[in-house]
């Protein structure tokens, strides 16, 4: 089961994964900013009877953390995340002030994700690849059995994530796409941060920023 959910103003997208036998589920990239929101996620943990073993990040902007805390307070959880994203997260706060945003919550990171790590919860194994560009610690979770990408902000439908923010890499980016993304099958569903899925087939083939790897 992979469940999005579009939270804040910003649009993001956050997701439930479970494995439909054990119930055992992680979520990814908590954008619940609304109370409404976050009781949101936490009724569709709590009618599916499901339980959550991880809250990753794929990378620490303030639409992706927003729920950070409200969920490792409701599901006793830990936090992972990739230490070089740290000195974003700890300005999300000031970020959160520039945007008129009031009401985030603070929360500490609890481990540090790195390339190569895997995350088993029943029968599903996520593999955590390294894609900086979007952030200096951009990391993606490759779900190789059922062929899918939860991506972050790196690749979107017809676009890209930008690096028009401080400590952002469009070389880094670009390069991240290429050896991670795209030398995936074509088959492999795109799961992004923002908008709708997308394939690494369409995206080789249309996408408009990066190109398919050629020579």
């Amino acid at each position: 089961m992979i469940q999005a959910f579009e939270f804040s103003p910003f649009h993001e997208n956050t997701y439930v994964i479970a494995d439909d036998t054990t119930r055992e589920a992680v979520i990814i990239d908590p954008g619940c900013y609304e109370q409404a929101e976050k009781e949101a996620l936490g009724r569709f943990v709590t009618d599916h009877n499901l339980s959550v073993k991880y809250l990753l990040l794929t990378h620490a902007h303030l639409d992706h953390v927003f729920g950070v805390a409200y969920v490792k307070r409701k599901f006793g959880v830990k936090a992972y995340l990739h230490e070089l994203d740290m000195v974003i997260y700890n300005d999300v706060p000031t970020r959160c002030a520039l945007y008129g945003l009031r009401g985030y919550e603070p929360a500490e990171i609890d481990a540090y994700l790195k390339e190569g790590d895997k995350f088993s919860f029943g029968n599903i194994t996520l593999d955590v690849v390294f894609v900086p560009g979007h952030a200096p610690g951009h990391v993606a979770f490759i779900n190789h059995a059922d062929r899918y990408i939860i991506g972050g902000d790196v690749l979107f439908r017809g676009s890209v994530g930008r690096t028009d923010f401080p400590y952002c890499n469009h070389a880094d980016l670009v390069n991240s796409i290429r050896t991670e993304f795209y030398t995936l099958p074509d088959d492999y569903v795109v799961y992004p941060g923002h908008m709708e899925p997308t394939t690494i087939g369409h995206e080789k083939r249309t996408n408009p920023f990066v190109k398919e790897v050629t020579g």
